[in-house]
């Protein structure tokens, strides 16, 4: 019985046109993965900040655009279809997003290619850098938009205040699933459109059904304090932060990618003998 996973695994070696034990499609998309994520790891510091920080400042355009569907329809589903301005800007503009952090990075760090030191160095520094741009941006739409102040308020109480327990934690955990989904989906395909497809449909289910996701939400909490009108502080914010950056890691890796690690073990082992002999 144990021979049948190798046999099945050699007919698709020799059927398919890669040398790989997965199907094609799966095979390019895992080498893509590979390749993109040792790039991105291996960055140095500057380059990881000034990524973030683009990525922070995208994604506080698309809270500008969730805000002024939001204030002239009062649909929460109309602004989260229109916050997918911010995903395209990030897909477009190669900026780089927190939550996009953890498929591709973690995918390479399983196959040898860079280690958990480098992808710590991403993970910190893609964070801070994401907050730190969109502080800065949702400052200068709270000066620029006064007519928002009682949207961005009611908006970022809803966050800053929400108490810890099943529900908050289950909207942070599906947030995080659903960010590592379109990371998967995007680099499943080359089709421009289908990506910006994937985009809209995760900013929609994102910010349309108020999942707690760590940079979204900050967001349109730090748009509340600039306004002098929220009830809470940055206190609040902090203990919100942890809440969804712990829940988003959780869906992320626990939910997509340790199945999709599972799914790639013989492509792994093939990466990080590869590896192993070229270091030899």
């Amino acid at each position: 019985m144990t021979d049948v996973p190798d046999h099945a695994t050699d007919d698709r070696r020799s059927l398919g046109q890669t040398e790989g034990p997965m199907e094609d499609v799966l095979e390019e998309s895992f080498t893509r993965q590979v390749l993109e994520g040792t790039q991105r790891l291996s960055r140095p510091w500057r380059e990881v900040l000034v990524t973030g920080l683009v990525g922070g400042t995208d994604v506080a355009i698309g809270v500008l655009a969730f805000l002024a569907v939001l204030h002239e329809t009062g649909s929460q589903l109309l602004g989260g279809i229109a916050f997918s301005a911010g995903f395209i800007a990030l897909l477009l503009g190669r900026s780089e997003l927190f939550t996009e952090g953890f498929l591709v990075p973690v995918v390479t760090v399983a196959a040898k290619r860079a280690t958990l030191l480098q992808l710590a160095k991403l993970w910190s520094g893609t964070l801070v850098a994401n907050l730190v741009g969109g502080w800065l941006i949702m400052w200068l739409v709270v000066l620029a938009f006064p007519s928002f102040h009682a949207d961005l308020v009611e908006a970022g109480t809803h966050f800053a205040t929400a108490p810890v327990n099943g529900e908050t934690i289950a909207l942070a955990v599906l947030a995080g699933a659903t960010m590592t989904l379109l990371t998967r989906m995007q680099h499943g395909t080359d089709d421009m459109t289908a990506k910006i497809i994937a985009a809209i449909a995760a900013a929609f289910l994102l910010a349309g059904t108020q999942m707690f996701h760590s940079i979204l939400d900050s967001l349109l909490i730090f748009g509340a304090i600039h306004t002098g009108d929220a009830t809470f502080g940055y206190a609040d914010w902090g203990k919100f932060l942890l809440l969804a950056v712990l829940g988003n890691m959780a869906g992320g890796l626990g939910l997509v990618t340790l199945l999709r690690l599972v799914r790639s073990k013989e492509r792994l082992l093939d990466e990080r003998n590869g590896r192993t002999q070229t270091e030899g």
